[in-house]
C-alpha cells in the first residue's frame, strides 16, 4: 500500500491547519461568552460594552488570524489578547500557565502555517 503524492499533500494542509483550528476552537466560544453574556462580576472591567468590545476584538483577531494574507496582524492580535490576559491573572493571583501556553501556541501555528513571515528578509 503506497501513498501517493495528493494525499501527502492533503495530509501536510491537515497538519499545517490543525494547530490553528484548535487555536479556533479556544477563541471563538470565549469570544462569544463575551459578547453574549457572561457575568461581568468576576472579570477585571465589569463594564458590559467593554466586555462586548473585547469579544468582537477577539473575533475579528481570529479572522485575520484565518486568512493567510493577515495572518500576521491576527497573529499579533490574538498574542497581545492572551498577553494581557496573562498580566490579568499575574495581578489576580491566578495560575498564567495555560494563557503563556496559548500565547505560544499562537505564535507557533502562525510559524507552521508560514514559516517565512519569521525570516529575516
Amino acid at each position: 500500500m503506497t501513498i501517493n503524492m495528493k494525499d501527502k499533500k492533503i495530509g501536510a494542509t491537515v497538519l499545517k491547519w490543525l494547530p490553528s483550528i484548535i487555536l479556533t476552537l479556544i477563541f471563538i466560544p470565549n469570544a462569544f461568552l463575551k459578547i453574549l453574556g457572561s457575568n461581568p462580576i468576576d472579570k477585571v472591567v465589569t463594564n458590559r460594552h467593554v466586555l462586548i468590545g473585547a469579544g468582537l476584538f477577539l473575533v475579528l483577531a481570529t479572522v485575520l488570524f484565518l486568512y493567510n494574507k493577515t495572518l500576521l496582524l491576527g497573529t499579533t492580535l490574538l498574542a497581545l489578547h492572551m498577553t494581557c490576559i496573562v498580566l490579568i491573572h499575574l495581578y489576580k493571583g491566578k495560575p498564567a500557565e495555560v494563557a503563556i501556553l496559548i500565547v505560544i501556541a499562537t505564535i507557533f501555528a502562525a510559524y507552521i502555517r508560514k514559516p517565512t513571515l519569521f525570516q529575516p528578509r
